[in-house]
């Protein structure tokens, strides 16, 4: 809750803030910008250090950075100082990702979905709490009131963590990707300048077009980078898996509605009378209009947590992006009136409790173990994404869509009550859309502790490719219970180094495979104290053979591999016994050819290639027919050639 009001807080007073730090509007909207900036860059780097040091570690760290931050800002009126201030504040977004990972890790499962559906609810107690709050200490004790109080709430709550949390043993050791991270911050940094400026600098300004290159290169050198990386910063290859990619996806569209719940209320309420829409109320009344939807998101977390153990995260994700896209779609009917329009904006806070709590829920299901707080990470980035979104195209939205009126002899553009029905319509229909994407995420169960067990234990491992010294490690590691129920599963780094989480001592199937590699299954005992396990695989997937001609094999023959289209894949020759083997290729339709020069006999035969060995024995024709080829001015008899292949099939 404590990181959540970081986002609001200074919200209700951006009228004012020209005039605390004698600066112009324009350069006093970075006190906003800087904070979400910080929070979408530092989230995923984070989050990934938290698996890999401990996640009540990087919590009190960035607390701590939070509290100092706020002190920042409370002794200061510098506009440098502030800034800077409101940046270290940012820096604590990823506590609410790695709390929610905490909480899996050392709840018993029928108390994690609530534990989830209560974190991720704090979002919104804490925006809405943050609106009303701030306005009244700043009308009460001035601009330094608000960080002093913020300073002294999260120092209080470092001191819980410190006697309450304990520190979780699931950690997934390696090398942190710094070169990952630095260009990861670089492109987020440029992307989310856009989506916040580019209404303020004109979307197809230089700047804005800029920026928006910048990041689009800056992510497409990134890309590959990871996918070469033994130790990724972000595991691209986990990240684009069905569940994941789809969940994330859905949260920005939802997250959209609900970020622009407040942004659309707020502006429409303080409206004054005379535009025919609002209703003229002072800010910290429309900061307590919205605290209602904020309060509604905490007192359904449980029913929310119920859900998630009872139906799934995916219908709960379904429901909550229906519930939120209803409460758009019922907005022009219920404009006419102040209770009415609190009641349909807590609608949309419950529609965004149910739909939050199922977001974690669906990531972690489908994440390693030892990976759910940087996998939670990059959801939160993804909603920070949203929120950005919401409020860049409320921005636009209100830009295109407003008139010229005077108040008080002061000519002022405001938007149109138009503006406000579209921005409803058009949010609505980003929900909906979210609830359609959610509705293709697969249904899985997700590995969780055993009840009462408290948080796993973790044992290391590596998988170890024959006689291959050099081959990286491209595979998978699944941890199952004798039943068969997964516990846990890994992607080892290139050199095959896993870590496993499992809940208790005992006996487990471990299953391990590796791309061109023969799977192996084993029965292993895991203890707590358990040494490093090896899983060797020694069985290489090929596409072999025998070479041979009158019943006798052929030493020496060139054998080449083919794709169905034509693209040469590799070459051999074969050995004294007629022998060849290449490794297996991707999945698909391949041509193996044998020849041998000296003699002229050669054979082809189409193989079909799956996941499995392919055995493709080749007997050579010592009769090769010519090949007749058709000259442009007159026919000309080409010599013999010194292989054959038959006739294309299909």
């Amino acid at each position: 809750m404590a990181v959540s009001l970081q986002q609001t807080l200074v919200v209700p007073l951006v009228p004012d803030l020209p005039l605390i730090f004698g600066t112009t509007a324009d350069t006093a909207s970075w006190l906003l910008t800087i904070t979400l900036l910080t929070g979408a860059v530092a989230t995923p780097i984070v989050t990934k250090l938290a698996d890999m040091h401990g996640k009540r570690r990087m919590i009190v760290l960035a607390l701590s950075i939070m509290v100092v931050g706020s002190l920042l800002l409370a002794l200061t009126t510098s506009l440098v100082a502030a800034m800077v201030g409101r940046a270290l504040q940012g820096l604590a977004a990823a506590v609410i990702p790695i709390g929610i990972s905490v909480l899996r890790d050392e709840l018993p499962p029928e108390r994690v979905g609530f534990g989830i559906a209560l974190m991720s609810a704090t979002l919104g107690i804490g925006g809405a709490l943050g609106l009303p709050l701030s306005g009244f200490l700043y009308e009460q004790s001035g601009w330094a009131s608000i960080f002093w109080v913020s300073a002294g709430v999260t120092a209080t709550i470092l001191v819980g963590i410190f006697l309450v949390v304990p520190e979780s043993p699931v950690r997934s050791p390696g090398s942190f990707d710094l070169v990952g991270a630095v260009v990861l911050s670089a492109a987020l940094t440029a992307l989310m300048l856009v989506i916040s400026k580019g209404s303020v600098w004109g979307w197809l300004s230089g700047t804005t077009l800029g920026l928006l290159a910048l990041s689009a290169l800056t992510f497409a050198a990134w890309v590959p980078m990871q996918l070469r990386r033994s130790e990724p910063m972000v595991d691209l290859r986990t990240a684009a898996s069905r569940p994941v990619l789809l969940t994330n996806v859905a949260s920005v569209l939802v997250t959209v509605g609900m970020m622009a719940n407040g942004l659309l209320t707020i502006p429409m309420v303080e409206a004054p009378l005379s535009s025919g829409h609002g209703f003229g109320v002072s800010v910290m009344t429309a900061g307590l209009l919205m605290a209602p939807s904020g309060l509604a998101m905490v007192a359904f977390a449980p029913v929310s947590g119920c859900m998630l153990n009872r139906v799934g995260g995916r219908r709960t994700l379904i429901l909550g992006a229906v519930v939120v896209a209803l409460s758009y779609f019922l907005r022009p009917a219920a404009d006419g009136s102040l209770t009415a329009i609190v009641v349909v904006s807590t609608l949309c806070g419950l529609g965004a409790a149910i739909a939050f709590a199922a977001m974690p829920a669906l990531i972690m299901s489908a994440v390693p173990i030892t990976e759910t707080a940087s996998a939670n990470g990059i959801n939160s980035l993804m909603r920070a994404v949203g929120m950005a979104a919401a409020s860049a195209g409320t921005a636009a939205i209100f830009a295109s869509l407003a008139t010229a009126t005077t108040v008080d002899g002061t000519t002022v553009t405001a938007p149109t009550s138009t503006a406000f029905t579209v921005g409803f319509m058009v949010c609505g229909v980003f929900a909906a859309v979210g609830a359609v994407v959610a509705a293709f995420i697969p249904t899985r169960s997700g590995a969780v502790p055993q009840p009462g067990s408290g948080a796993e234990k973790v044992v290391r491992g590596q998988v170890v490719l024959g006689s291959a010294q050099s081959e990286q490690v491209l595979g998978t590691v699944v941890l199952t219970r004798p039943d068969g129920q997964q516990v846990d599963w890994a992607r080892p780094d290139f050199d095959g180094h896993f870590s496993l989480a499992f809940p208790r001592d005992g006996r487990y199937l471990l299953v391990a495979t590796a791309r061109g590699w023969a799977p192996r299954v084993a029965v292993t005992d895991l203890t707590a104290d358990c040494a490093t396990l090896r899983v060797p695989l020694d069985d290489r997937l090929t596409v072999g053979g025998v070479v041979t001609c009158d019943g006798d094999p052929v030493a020496g023959a060139t054998v080449t591999m083919f794709l169905g289209s034509g693209e040469h894949t590799g070459h051999t020759t074969t050995d004294e016994d007629g022998r060849y083997a290449f490794p297996l290729p991707p999945s698909g339709l391949y041509l193996v050819a044998a020849a041998l020069p000296e003699t002229g006999a050669a054979h082809a035969e189409k193989v079909q290639v799956m996941a499995e060995s392919v055995v493709a024995d080749l007997a050579l024709e010592r009769e090769a027919g010519p090949v007749l080829v058709e000259a442009a001015a007159q026919p000309v008899t080409p010599p013999p050639v010194t292989e054959r292949s038959g006739p294309p099939q299909g």
